[in-house]
């Protein structure tokens, strides 16, 4: 046998820069690089090996452990799960910035390859720099933090055990089913180790993602509950943009006249202006697709988690009379809701589900319901991009201090409302452009408004909701589209969390633009307080007042010198005028861009015939909380349990 005497380190990196993927029969290099930030019990170890080879990775700069890990999500994304970015980590700090990372990579199903030092196997210069220490057992670092929120964990303390480990790192973040975030801990003196690796482990492997065919049983099932529905409606979740599925979920829906509704991580895989398409569907969504579904006798749910956001908390559906259908390639997400479990790829079940029903001649008994609700939503997006500023504030103090939107135009400036700001990007912007959304209001009203028929072009992160991940996210998607504009489209609130990736941005030459929705505060959960009778406590940005509570003056912030600082060409736009002229003079940048948009307070969309399950107090004087609770126990009695 030959062998190859190597560090861990030097063997891992050789090993990575060999690892493929095949789908469809076209093979995709898998790993493009490693983000690093390099720190204590990492530079030395993995630094050195990349250093002196590298091979064809490229060795990226983070500027914080989370901000590169959600980019690396984002490009892993933007490739629909065939290429990565491992990143690498200091033993202490370093590492835990990246856990909040690994749980949304996991949450969203979208391979992470984590690589954090650790301290020493040996346990001789103990306790070392950034050590955590438990006295009741020493086994534990910083990175047993990682368990709970990755598909794969390993610790490696012998050089031996770098070849089994990184076997099933593999076959987990090739796993369409099970992938998610894999954290393989590097114990700093073991990093260093030699070892004579045998040859064939760092030869050629090529991991295939095979489409997963139903099974007949599962075949039979759906047409015997499709036939027995008269109006079925499909959901099309993140499984149908990763299994590359959207024209074949098109094609069904024409042949079978049967609508669909998106969630989040689905949108964009399919053409937005496909008669069939109902758009955003349940906390989130909008007014045309909720209305189906509410009628609707048969939900077949292709690649979704079945989330509360996506059905209403188990609300939406007339349980009484609508089975469920789940398509998935994860056997635990097939079997939500009592479902009828089809444990399979989207695209392979849908070309055979359709030869099927179209032997038997099968069609829905929709009539005009579909365009009657597609109309209904093309006159609410009317209103919502013409929405503007109303000197009496009646239309946009729905809930909330009466006083913020006159205040806020009173002090900061900007009579943009965020609904009609959102149209005006829609219709300015590249019809490829990309979009980078996670956190606040603003996801609830993309899903709701944003269309495009460029496959792929939505890059939203709402497993999670990770604030802060919209600019590092648009990053990673720059670097897997590099001919594309991309857009992350932020909160002032998720801004300030998190934008450090701007600087390594302008580092690797990659161009983002950066649209700063500024409303002085956490206006999405301002919301939810407020209209469940809370007061409005800590989500204004507002200055402490001399009674020594939050309600004092808004806190003004200039954003655009804080990119211009870094140096972006910033704007600062007051009226839809001015973001119109900022949005087509950015186009001819080739640096970064952030626009700060003055966006008034309580212009978002409001929910469309949802409902979202929130725990309330059940005891309480104020008047304003009993009444929220009512009404979310009623609401909650038509929920279904399980």
């Amino acid at each position: 046998m030959k062998t190859r005497r190597m560090t861990v380190a030097q063997a891992l990196v050789k090993f990575l820069d060999n690892q493929y993927v095949e789908f469809d029969g076209k093979e995709y290099k898998f790993v493009e690089g490693v983000f690093t930030i390099f720190g204590h019990g990492i530079v030395c170890g993995l630094g050195q090996a990349l250093d002196e080879d590298p091979g064809s990775l490229k060795v990226y700069q983070g500027r914080n452990e989370q901000g590169m890990a959600h980019a690396a999500i984002a490009f892993a994304k933007q490739n629909n799960r065939k290429k990565i970015i491992a990143c690498s980590s200091s033993i202490g700090p370093g590492a835990a910035n990246m856990v909040t990372a690994a749980a949304t990579a996991t949450v969203n199903n979208i391979p992470l390859l984590l690589l954090p030092g650790d301290t020493f196997a040996t346990r001789q210069p103990d306790p070392v720099l950034q050590q955590l220490e438990q006295p009741y057992n020493l086994t534990i670092t910083t990175n047993d933090a990682f368990k709970p929120v990755t598909k794969y964990w390993d610790r490696i303390t012998r050089p031996e055990m770098l070849m089994t480990a990184m076997i099933n790192a593999m076959r987990v973040l090739t796993d369409p089913a099970d992938t998610g975030a894999v954290c393989i801990a590097l114990s700093q003196d073991v990093e260093g180790e030699s070892f004579d690796y045998p040859e064939y482990f760092f030869e050629k492997r090529v991991h295939r993602i095979r489409r997963q065919e139903p099974v007949e049983d599962e075949i039979k099932d759906m047409v015997r509950a499709i036939t027995n529905s008269k109006k079925p409606l499909i959901i099309c979740g993140g499984g149908v943009r990763y299994s590359e599925a959207g024209e074949a979920l098109v094609e069904f829906c024409e042949e079978f006249n049967i609508p669909f509704a998106e969630t989040q991580a689905g949108k964009s895989a399919a053409k937005s202006s496909s008669k069939y398409n109902l758009g955003g569907i349940g906390v989130t969504g909008n007014l045309a697709a909720n209305t189906i579904a509410k009628d609707a006798d048969l939900i077949i749910s292709i690649g979704s988690r079945l989330s509360d956001f996506t059905t209403s908390s188990k609300w939406l559906f007339d349980y009484e009379k609508a089975k469920i259908i789940s398509i998935n390639m994860s056997r635990f997400h097939a079997y939500k809701m009592d479902s009828i479990p089809v444990v399979a790829d989207a695209k392979a079940t849908l070309e055979l589900l359709k030869d099927r029903l179209v032997e038997i001649g099968y069609k829905s008994k929709y009539e005009n319901e579909i365009a009657r609700a597609k109309e209904a939503w093309d006159k609410e997006m009317e209103g919502l991009a013409t929405y503007r500023f109303d000197e009496n504030f009646e239309p946009m103090v729905k809930a909330g201090d009466p006083r913020t939107i006159p205040e806020f135009v009173k002090d900061i400036g900007g009579v943009i409302t965020q609904t009609s700001a959102i149209s005006l990007i829609r219709d300015t912007i590249d019809e490829d452009a990309i979009i980078v959304g996670a956190s606040g209001s603003l996801p609830g009203c993309l899903q709701r408004m944003w269309t495009t028929d460029k496959v792929d072009s939505y890059n939203m992160e709402y497993g999670y909701s990770c604030m802060g991940y919209e600019i590092a996210g648009s990053l990673g998607s720059k670097l897997a589209a590099p001919d594309q504009e991309v857009y992350a489209m932020v909160g002032d609130g998720s801004f300030l969390m998190l934008h450090s990736e701007m600087v390594t941005a302008l580092q690797e030459n990659m161009k983002i633009n950066i649209l700063l929705f500024d409303n002085c505060g956490f206006g999405c959960i301002n919301n939810l307080e407020m209209s469940n009778g809370i007061g409005n406590l800590a989500t204004e940005f507002r200055t402490r007042d001399k009674e020594g509570k939050l309600y004092g003056d808004l806190m003004p912030i200039d954003y655009a010198k804080i990119a211009e600082g870094y140096g972006y060409k910033s704007y600062t736009v007051k009226t839809l005028e001015e973001l119109k002229e900022a949005l087509i003079d950015a186009k001819k940048e080739t640096r970064g861009v952030l626009i700060d948009i003055k966006v008034l307070p309580k212009t978002m969309t409001d929910g469309y015939e949802s409902w979202w399950h929130v725990g309330l107090a059940s005891t309480s004087d104020k008047e304003s909380i009993k009444n929220a609770y009512e009404d979310k126990e009623a609401n909650r009695i038509k929920a279904r349990l399980y």
